[in-house]
């Protein structure tokens, strides 16, 4: 930049009315010899109003070199359109820039991003016979390693004129790509061609392997080029302190800084601020104050080294005082840690000695509060800024921006987005794209890839974040091929994807249930020397997980601990949420107990799985004491929790939906949080499911009122609640309205209303639902057409569904597992096994991986046909595929064996469904107790029931009539000793009394047993009387 944004603006108002007063040549009179006295002006004049005269070649320099000027203002003000505008303008009029100029055009252009228009220039300028030189093959040189373009940045320093700084810029090139190994092989090719290697050299290098983490190497690497006779300088020796700083290896930093005072290189003030934010990093505040007390001399400290009075004995004239920065990063620190009262302290202190606070210490300050979601002390600070005349930059912007989209307030980071715009302040690369990856946030797909288009519209070069966020976004909504389109673009363009990247495209394959795929993605990872991090392994664990996939989840968290990398918060919740799918909330507590006593804390999000799932349990005292655990451990609370929360208390329908938010509302007012639209979406789905229709209207109406626009999730929880009232003809009305205010319907608009039109029980009500529902511009795709099939198979409409699965083909859809379960669920149930098994061998052979609902299915069905020889097999095959069976696997599994009376395998399948940790169902449980009934072992169904009761399992009316008629049964038994029969009569006529206790209705059979009791009872008074 040539120089600030205020000055370029001044400037360029000056350079433009100058040359706007000028008159220069059209390039037809700059050709000819001859004189004309009217010269008339271009058609089509560029911004400036010019006429044409003949001048000599001093003048044509001059406006050339006022033009470059202009180009080199505007790209200083980011106002790069008008710097090409100006460009063609010079070019037009024939001006033909010297050397010098075009160099500095060329060194400009680059400087600002554009690499694009730097060949451009460059073939304007040959083509104008104005030869490049050494500065400018250096400038090309640079703009292709910006670019990612490696081999032609080599192929031109080895096949032109090449000096120090030609080399130095390839070294930065390939160091800048994580390759500094290989960028330090082109040393001896320096030394071959004579050239020199000097101390930038070297500490371009030096910073390459500190960088890639390599700080050890990059030590020696300076030892033997100073030894080589390369002159050492406090650059290298900073970047080194900051490469130990980096690493966490802060004795090392501190030993090198003592180093560098016993051979004379005096420690400056960088040296400082980078040991202070190295301890910063570490969370270590006690040492870095220490280090900044010792800045200023009022401290020693043996642990740091008190260098600063060894340097002032040596060297009078040295004399170090904290700056901007010093104190910039110690603020953010006691933000970063919550210590507010010795932030403000040293904010105060850094005042009082003459340093105001700049944009850059704001900024940090804003970092820190938006972090912890203080917004309302954030919009405060960028009051302050502008009163203390201070103005905010694209950075102080950003960061609020971003922040206010990832809290889900995207109202108000448009607002600040829109004072960027006011103020005149440039849109960068981050700006860019924290705006495509806010738009993506708030489901706004088409705007974010419009972002992107007009991001490259203004020449700017998307970096790795930019295309992480494409990549992200498009993962989230479920595109998969745009994903590895853009993954492909980036590869394309040399622009390396990271761990972040490839744990976008991972989570999304995973969230479809394409396990394979993520895996293979793992593998390119791999090859790429990108190794997976805890968060992949979490992605990875949970996936499988939700498969049902459970020993190969726990194989992946294996594999993850021996690559030396710990459990953490993600892992943790991968876990829990595994075991609340389960109903095993007690093992999640024992687990998160175990976790958290090798020092794991639980964050907010832990907290929040672990008080959802004992909600589902029904465990509403545990989920309410986690609440207050949260507040007692200073955990910070989101409106997430609060939503779970509320939730969770409306869930069982026991509370009053008005009376619970009531309550709410006033902790979320104690808690500065307000109600965000999911909030309020589940208090009207609450009130739907409750009936109470006038509430959720009244909800919507304060939704509206509070500035939440009703989105998709508010409609369609209308739409349940009126087609559960069976009022269809409103929830279509619904329908009608959502699309007047601009929201289409979705997939789960779609099944909502499919599902209440299917009680008609005919294909063409369904059917003409689903059509109208595409005229109100419902999006056709796969799960649309997943929701007919599915329902049209519920119903036993095969051939329908048949039908319709050939439209979605025919439409370029690709069709899932869940598509074909519904097949297979639809013939197991009208016992066409043929067909279902059919449907199951098709899946294989287009390679369509079943899940664990596919093998239950057909398990299901051979159970019920009686066909347990077939349903071992495929329960043999399940597991060779590497499927965990689950609990409804064993339930069905032992209801069939129990069914044709095989009570051998059924304990068998019972003991390892017990040793796997799995509760079976009331209705296996009455399976194995009839088992036992019908052989007289009674002892050992009352075990079982004794068992089922301990694990949480109630008898029901059929446990009763088992038991009461298997005792009946064993007391008719013929020379039964009298004694026994009576003891055999009395336990069922107890069973009979506690049946009755919990309002069971016995069946005919039970009551006929127990009048025989009463009966025998009876004769055996009339004989003692």
């Amino acid at each position: 930049m040539l120089c600030s944004n205020k000055q370029a603006t001044a400037a360029l108002r000056c350079c433009s009315s100058l040359i706007q007063s000028l008159t220069v040549p059209s390039s037809k009179h700059y050709c000819s010899n001859h004189h004309h006295t009217n010269p008339q002006p271009p058609q089509s004049p560029p911004p400036f109003s010019l006429t044409h005269m003949q001048m000599r070649t001093s003048e044509t320099h001059l406006y050339a070199s006022f033009f470059c000027t202009l180009i080199q203002l505007y790209l200083a003000c980011g106002r790069f359109s008008n710097a090409s505008d100006a460009y063609s303008s010079m070019r037009k009029y024939g001006l033909v820039p010297s050397m010098h100029l075009w160099n500095q055009l060329l060194y400009e252009f680059n400087a600002s991003g554009l690499v694009s228009q730097v060949w451009f220039l460059y073939s304007e300028m040959v083509s104008c016979g104005v030869e490049p030189n050494i500065f400018t093959r250096n400038i090309l040189v640079h703009s292709l390693l910006k670019m990612g373009k490696l081999g032609m940045a080599l192929d031109m320093l080895r096949n032109s004129e090449s000096d120090t700084v030609t080399y130095n810029t390839v070294i930065w090139g390939f160091c800048k790509r994580g390759l500094a190994y290989q960028a330090i092989g082109l040393l001896s090719q320096m030394l071959k061609m004579g050239i020199n290697i000097d101390s930038y050299t070297c500490n371009i290098l030096v910073k390459g392997f500190c960088q890639i983490g390599f700080v050890d190497y990059a030590e020696q690497v300076l030892y033997y080029l100073v030894r080589g006779g390369i002159t050492k300088d406090k650059i290298g020796l900073n970047t080194l302190i900051s490469g130990y700083s980096k690493t966490g290896e802060m004795s090392r930093a501190l030993n090198l800084m003592e180093d560098m005072d016993r051979e004379g290189y005096f420690p400056d003030i960088v040296s400082y601020n980078t040991l202070i934010h190295g301890f910063c990093k570490m969370g270590d505040l006690e040492k870095a104050r220490r280090l900044f007390d010792e800045i200023l001399g009022s401290q020693r400290d043996e642990g740091c080294g008190c260098l600063v009075d060894k340097v002032r004995s040596q060297d009078e004239d040295i004399a170090l005082k904290p700056n901007l920065a010093t104190y910039s990063i110690l603020i953010n620190a006691y933000f970063k840690q919550g210590k507010l009262e010795e932030a403000c302290s040293l904010y105060e202190k850094m005042v009082m000695s003459g340093l105001f606070p700049d944009v850059v210490t704001y900024s940090y300050i804003l970092y820190s509060l938006c972090k912890d979601r203080k917004f309302p002390e954030a919009k405060k600070v960028i009051r302050e800024m502008e009163e203390m005349g201070v103005h905010p930059n694209h950075v102080s912007y950003t960061i609020l921006v971003d922040s206010l989209f990832k809290a889900r307030s995207a109202l108000e980071a448009f607002t600040f987005q829109g004072k960027m715009v006011v103020h005149g302040i440039i849109f960068d690369v981050v700006a860019f794209t924290v705006l495509i990856d806010g738009l993506f946030r708030i489901g706004k797909a088409n705007e974010a890839e419009n972002m992107f288009q007009t991001f490259l519209k203004l020449n700017m070069i998307p970096n790795c974040v930019t295309y992480s966020a494409l990549v992200n976004g498009n993962c989230k909504l479920g595109d998969m091929n745009r994903a590895v389109s853009i993954l492909q673009e980036m590869e394309e363009k040399h622009i390396d994807p990271n761990v972040i990247t490839y744990s976008s495209v991972i989570n999304g394959y995973m969230k479809k249930g394409m396990l394979h795929e993520a895996i293979n993605a793992v593998s390119k990872m791999r090859q790429r020397n990108i190794f997976p991090n805890a968060f992949v392994y979490a992605t990875l664990i949970d996936g499988y997980f939700k498969a049902g996939k459970q020993e190969m989840a726990i194989d992946l968290y294996k594999e993850m601990k021996l690559t030396g990398l710990e459990e953490n918060n993600f892992i943790l919740d991968a876990f829990v949420n595994n075991l609340k799918r389960c109903r095993r909330m007690n093992e999640a507590k024992e687990l998160v107990r175990s976790m958290t006593s090798r020092g794991l804390q639980l964050d907010h999000v832990n907290y929040t799985s672990l008080i959802d799932g004992f909600f589902k349990m029904g465990n509403d005292s545990t989920a309410i004491n986690l609440l207050q655990e949260m507040k007692d451990e200073n955990i910070t609370f989101d409106v997430v929790t609060f939503n779970v929360f509320i939730n969770g208390l409306l869930r069982s329908g026991k509370n009053e939906t008005q009376f619970i938010y009531s309550g709410i509302r006033e902790l979320m007012r104690e808690w500065v949080l307000t109600p965000d639209a999911a909030t309020y979406n589940t208090m009207i789905n609450a009130c739907c499911r409750q009936g109470s229709l006038k509430d959720a209207v009244s909800l919507w109406n304060e939704m509206k009122s509070q500035g939440f626009k009703p989105n998709t999730t508010t409609f369609n929880n209308l739409i349940k609640g009126l087609c559960e009232a069976d009022a269809s003809d409103k929830a279509v009305d619904v329908v009608e309205h959502m699309v007047l205010i601009g929201t289409l319907p979705t997939s789960t608009t779609h099944k909502t209303l499919l599902d209440a039109s299917s009680k008609s029980r005919r294909a063409d009500v369904i059917l003409q639902m689903h059509e109208k529902l595409v005229g109100f511009g419902l999006r056709l795709d796969e799960v649309v057409y997943r929701n007919l099939i599915t329902i049209l198979c519920r119903l036993g409409m095969t051939k329908k569904a048949s039908s319709v699965l050939k439209e979605m083909i025919g439409a370029g859809f690709l069709v899932d597992t869940s598509t074909y379960n519904a097949f297979i669920r639809a013939y197991c149930k009208s016992s066409h096994l043929a067909r279902a098994c059919a449907t199951y061998a098709q899946m294989l052979a287009e390679g369509i991986p079943p899940n664990i609902e596919t093998y239950n299915l057909l398990l299901r069905g051979f159970s019920g046909a009686a066909l347990t020889r077939e349903a071992d097999e495929l329960f043999r095959e399940m597991k060779e595929r590497g499927y965990d069976p689950n609990n409804s696997t064993y339930d069905t599994l032992l209801f069939g064996h129990g069914k044709i009376g095989n009570k051998k395998e059924s304990m068998k399948l019972y003991c390892e469904m017990v040793n796997k940790g799995f509760a079976p169902k009331t209705s296996t449980y009455n399976v194995l107790i009839n088992d036992f009934a019908k052989v007289g072992k009674m002892g050992h169904a009352r075990e079982l029931m004794n068992e089922m009761q301990l694990r949480g399992k109630d008898p029901n009316a059929l446990t009763y009539d088992i038991l009461i008629y298997g005792w009946w049964k064993l007391s008719k038994q013929p020379q039964l000793d009298r004694m026994l029969k009576r003891s055999y009569q009395a336990e069922a006529k107890r069973l009979y009394e506690e049946m009755k206790e919990k309002q069971y209705a016995p069946c005919k059979r039970t009551q006929l047993c127990i009048s025989a009791v009463l009966g025998q009872e009876r004769k055996l008074m009339l004989r003692g009387s």
